[in-house]
């Protein structure tokens, strides 16, 4: 949620004072490149940080893929000199 959506909601009495308070210092608190997870408006799970856009998964793809990291960390080890890594 951003800064003026949590405003928004905060003039429509659907926060707290409290609550919008804890969200803004959330926000605020974030660093780039700081993975975090948000329900998407469709029901799916965004997660920010590893890109400009978020990477966004139903559950039960996200449940594939988590049960499939075994073979991707065995995938990236043998292709590894072949592989280009982004530079922090």
């Amino acid at each position: 949620m951003k800064r003026d959506e949590i405003l928004k909601r905060l003039e429509a009495r659907e926060l707290t004072v409290d609550e919008a308070s804890k969200l803004l210092a959330e926000l605020e608190t974030r660093k780039p490149g700081t993975l975090y997870c948000k329900v998407s408006e469709k029901g799916a799970i965004s997660v920010y940080g590893l890109q400009r856009m978020p990477v966004t998964l139903y559950v039960e793809q996200w449940e594939r893929l988590l049960d499939f990291s075994g073979q991707i960390r065995e995938f990236i080890q043998e292709h590894s000199a072949e592989l280009k890594r982004k530079e922090k």
